[in-house]
């Protein structure tokens, strides 16, 4: 006869020793400090079957209470199971300051640099897969003004059109050290429509960047820059200075190329040659630079001394329709002195000596920006005497980023 009680027993111990199959959903990488200001506890291994109806966790920096934070700070966010789908940050008197989700989503920057010494309040909420939301809050106080900062510039400026070899090149001084140029490069913002992804790249020294495509810009194209290191620490307690913004157009593709072995200059406007020109380049004792160049600087009358450097052998000459090259002073300009030698010998101290009829024409046609080509002269140009991005190969170029380069750009 069957022993009932003995089989329910059995029954039972095979029921409580078979484990359940469970499994839990990744969460993001959070980028800045791991400490957490505002979490939900630890979420345990659940069945697939039931993870949509759970509640999304936040966890946020900088943490509740933290003191002496950076003006520059963003807002770390970390999300499980599901979105977050607003940031609410508030001064002490309660004034919302605007910003954006960076594009992976793992921070909200604000779109100015905070104020020091000011409590803030950020409270964030987070959308799960059932469509139930979470909200977490926390506050911190940022630091007082710093004693040090790293001084900047931008080269480009609101409502001006460039050409289309136009950099946006920043300028830091001191320099920035190889250590903290990820940090100060995470903070450089780029956006172009239509869209044309790039990259930054360091000059050896760190006292600029620049950002290009691979490519030339696209006529008619928009940049779109915020350099956000205001309050940002630079390194070694050095903190940068200010935010810098601009939005400008790109315009028609305009590209001047200059041949030693021809002494022309070729002008080529949107695929068509419409100019070709005579021109002189520096003598044997002072040669052009070859390599590939932007207009940096036009300057309709100016003067050239070089009294200070040279001395003696220094001059000191009035310089009509100038175009800036190179930082060590090469430039396209009006040569009347020298339109006898244009198109047959070089006699300059390095510029690109043109007539005073074609320079007013090339001036009056060209933009900051605009490409030009000197080849033939026997003496290279250095990289970062001028902006010089284009002079090398967009590979060589994208080793100079502190970042990595996303892999659609090669």
């Amino acid at each position: 006869m069957v022993d009932l009680r003995r089989c329910v027993a059995m029954l039972l111990a095979l029921a409580v020793t078979v484990p359940l199959a469970a499994c839990s959903d990744d969460k993001p990488a959070l980028t800045g400090p791991a400490e957490a200001a505002s979490a939900a506890p630890a979420t345990s291994a659940v069945p697939e079957s039931t993870t949509a109806a759970l509640p999304a966790t936040l966890s946020l920096t900088p943490a509740a209470g933290k003191k002496g934070v950076p003006v520059s700070t963003e807002i770390g966010l970390q999300v499980s199971n599901g979105k977050v789908t607003s940031v609410k940050l508030t001064d002490a008197k309660g004034k919302a300051v605007a910003g954006e989700f960076r594009d992976d989503n793992s921070s909200w920057v604000p779109g100015r640099t905070l104020a020091t010494e000011q409590t803030y309040t950020a409270e964030v909420t987070a959308t799960a897969e059932n469509g139930t939301t979470t909200t977490a809050k926390t506050s911190f106080t940022t630091m007082g003004a710093p004693g040090r900062r790293t001084g900047t510039g931008l080269y480009l400026f609101d409502n001006q059109t460039y050409g289309v070899a136009m950099p946006v090149v920043v300028e830091f001084n001191p320099g920035i050290k190889k250590a903290d140029r990820a940090a100060v490069q995470k903070r450089m913002f780029v956006e172009t429509t239509p869209s044309q992804p790039g990259t930054w790249s360091w000059t050896s020294s760190g006292t600029q960047a620049y950002y290009r495509a691979p490519e030339y810009w696209q006529t008619g194209t928009t940049i779109k820059v915020r350099i956000a290191v205001g309050g940002l620490p630079t390194g070694k307690g050095i903190y940068g200075d200010r935010d810098r913004s601009a939005t400008s157009k790109i315009g028609r593709k305009f590209e001047m190329n200059v041949d030693n072995a021809t002494k022309k200059m070729t002008v080529v406007q949107d695929g068509k040659t419409i100019k070709t020109m005579p021109v002189s380049l520096g003598k044997k004792s002072t040669p052009s630079s070859s390599g590939h160049m932007v207009v940096m600087e036009k300057m309709e009358s100016t003067v050239f001394d070089t009294t200070d450097t040279d001395g003696a052998g220094g001059y000191r000459t009035n310089i009509q329709y100038a175009q800036r090259l190179t930082w060590s002073g090469q430039y396209i300009h009006s040569a009347p002195w020298s339109t006898g030698s244009q198109g047959r010998t070089n006699v300059s101290h390095g510029c690109v000596n043109v007539g005073p009829s074609n320079a007013s024409w090339l001036f009056a046609k060209t933009l900051v920006g605009d490409p030009v080509t000197v080849k033939g002269t026997g003496d290279a140009l250095d990289y970062g005497n001028g902006w010089t991005p284009w002079d090398v190969s967009w590979k060589k170029f994208a080793e100079g980023s502190a970042l990595p380069v996303p892999a659609e750009l090669g």
